[in-house]
């Protein structure tokens, strides 16, 4: 099993456990970051320390550089692992390193965006989850855990938030940890979601130690998909006027919510907001005292906005009527089925086949094809169209350009990078509940081969070049989804290959 790693021992067996985030920003020095490790590795109950990368989308300290010094000082690292600026090769690189050292525990995000000039986002965290369980099954024993943001207000927020967390435990994630929020409905609606689709992996609740100058950033959504209610940020202001500058009123919030996640049946409590031995050593304390009482605590937790969205609770909304693009092409793909092995399938590979010989001829196809295409789907000539798998909605007209689903950075259904944009996977959401098939937006889809782009998507999709669900041209294999997307999604046209 090689070296003990005492966060997935604890949730292996059972016992709740403490996680410290370790915030490696710029303007901490790393020899204070090392002696706040030192002292964390001495809390009974805290079985490692989380250390971040590009924190709020700036960067900070090498994760890597300061996950084994904490370890070399007695603090487990749990080394954030973002897809922010780094494409695959990077990322494979970086977990040959995490394994040649002997690290264990990943937390596998798409990261924030992040300041400055625009990234690349060469995978989303499903496909990083993905790859990291690809090196597993070679023999390097990674623990993974992924986050999970159940503080969403509207439906296709929410909803996508936990279908997105069922895609990342499919792809081979150990555990989840959740976004912060102090909305105990909200955290109650998260585990019984999980309980009623039988899913038995651990996640633990993210508890905040929140002072003034945090509530009122995160109020104005800084950093993105962290969110303080008005109420709660007018009680600490007051609460910040206490002699003490509201300390003891954080602390004790802390413990409550540290009390109420254990209560809840959560695996442990994530704490974030101080590195402070003494308050961490209280909050842990405290909590324990205030375990018999959590019912009766958690009446105190319900900041959330007004008429938010809770998935058993709101009233049922009929689903908003297709449109005529979606309608049109769903009705193309029952008339003229291309992905199985049918005559008409057979007549367009030969085509295609013909074309592709022609240097010339398939460039100009090429252009035809992002003529028709990029005005009435945004297309950017990626040559891996997966718009039949998104319900003819680009993944390219998203600024981090995710597949699987929408990050935590979503505000009501607004998008993360920019605000005044709505969220492409609300629209996802929206055309699959109304064709019924929110079963399928659980499939996989994988990064595209970036060296298709500018090639027709449509040679691509019939010559079996591009990459796409059932087809991982980086991890060829079975596709995740218990069932072939072919076989699932056979009235799809398409469109867009």
């Amino acid at each position: 099993m090689g070296a003990r790693n005492p966060l997935r021992e604890a949730l292996q067996a059972g016992r709740f456990c403490y996680v410290v985030e370790l915030v490696a920003s710029r303007i901490s020095r790393e020899a204070q970051l090392l002696e706040i490790a030192t002292q964390l590795g001495q809390i009974p109950g805290v079985v490692a320390g989380s250390v971040t990368s590009y924190a709020g989308g700036a960067p900070g300290h090498d994760p890597l550089r300061v996950g084994v010094a904490a370890r070399a000082r007695g603090l487990i690292p749990n080394i954030h692992m973002t897809c922010v600026s780094k494409d695959r090769r990077e990322l494979r690189g970086l977990l040959e390193d995490l394994n040649a050292l002997g690290i264990e525990n990943v937390f596998a995000l798409t990261g924030d965006y992040p300041q400055g000039t625009p990234p690349v986002f060469d995978m989303d965290s499903v496909e990083l989850v993905t790859l990291i369980n690809q090196y597993r099954r070679a023999g390097m024993p990674f623990w993974i855990s992924v986050a999970v943001s159940p503080f969403k207000y509207t439906e296709a927020d929410c909803a996508y938030q936990y279908l997105k967390l069922e895609k990342k435990f499919a792809a081979g994630a150990d555990y989840a940890i959740t976004q912060l929020g102090f909305d105990v409905r909200k955290f109650r609606e998260l585990r019984r979601y999980l309980d009623e689709k039988g899913i038995r992996k651990p996640v633990l609740g993210n508890v905040y130690v929140l002072n003034k100058r945090g509530a009122e950033k995160m109020a104005k959504g800084e950093p993105p998909g962290c969110w303080v209610a008005p109420e709660l940020v007018d009680r600490i202001r007051k609460e910040s006027l206490a002699r003490d500058g509201g300390q003891a009123a954080r602390l004790e919030r802390a413990a409550k919510m540290v009390a109420i996640v254990k209560g809840l049946g959560y695996a442990g409590a994530y704490i974030g907001g101080t590195h402070k031995t003494e308050q961490l050593k209280w909050i842990i304390d405290r909590s324990e005292a205030l375990a018999p009482r959590w019912e009766e605590l958690a009446e105190e937790f319900n900041y959330a906005p007004k008429n938010g969205y809770y998935m058993y609770e709101s009233p049922a909304k009929p689903p908003k009527p297709l449109g005529v693009i979606p309608r049109t092409l769903n009705l193309f793909g029952r008339m003229f089925p291309v992905r199985q092995d049918t005559p008409l399938r057979r007549i367009l590979v030969s085509i295609f086949s013909w074309i592709d010989r022609r240097p010339r001829l398939a460039h100009n196809f090429e252009r035809l094809e992002f003529a028709m295409k990029s005005p009435m789907f945004g297309c950017q000539a990626c040559g891996n169209c997966v718009l039949g798998d998104m319900e003819y909605v680009c993944p390219q007209t998203c600024p981090k350009q995710l597949r699987n689903g929408p990050c935590g950075g979503t505000d009501n259904g607004q998008c993360e990078v920019i605000p005044e944009q709505p969220c492409i996977w609300v629209k996802v959401y929206e055309r699959a509940k109304a064709a019924n098939e929110l079963e399928l937006l659980k499939v996989y889809i994988p990064p595209p081969d970036r060296s298709l782009k500018g090639t027709s998507s449509y040679i691509n999709y019939f010559l079996k070049r591009d990459s796409r669900p059932g087809r991982d041209v980086d991890n060829p294999g079975p596709p995740l989804s218990s069932s072939s997307p072919d076989e699932k999604n056979e009235s799809k046209v398409e469109i867009g290959r």
